[in-house]
């Protein structure tokens, strides 16, 4: 069951709850414009011990490397708290660059809100450190 958004939305952004999660659901060109009226969402949204969150990109149609740093501040500020973040993406090339960054590994792309909330929650994995000699 959804309810209304809250805060309200941007024209980037419209948020709701979802089956107990907060979807932030991105709309539109996510780029360093948007990311600025986005960011103050994402935090409220974040703010919480255990905050259940998914982002729902969707609805993206184009993403650069603002809405890269979107995604990892959304990561480590649930990891910071305990919480719990999954990721929807079906659009290819957002697809590639999430691939290409290694994000997609660390932050696993879901076709749906229900694909995305069967996974397990790899968004509290933290990368282990690099093995092997000195850079």
């Amino acid at each position: 069951m959804s309810s209304d958004p809250t805060p309200p939305a941007t024209g980037y952004l419209r948020v709701r709850v979802d089956r107990g999660r907060t979807v932030l659901e991105l709309h539109g060109e996510i780029d360093i414009a948007a990311a600025v009226e986005i960011i103050p969402h994402l935090d409220a949204a974040t703010a919480h011990p255990g905050a259940r969150i998914v982002i729902d990109l969707r609805h993206v149609e184009f993403f650069d490397c603002s809405g890269l740093r979107l995604l990892y501040r959304a990561r480590r500020r649930v990891l910071d708290r305990e919480g719990e973040l999954r990721l929807i993406c079906t659009h290819p090339l957002t697809l590639r660059v999430l691939k290409v960054t290694g994000l997609a590994r660390l932050l696993p792309p879901a076709p749906s809100l229900d694909a995305a909330l069967e996974q397990p929650d790899t968004a509290l994995e933290r990368p282990e450190p690099a093995s092997g000699g000195a850079l």
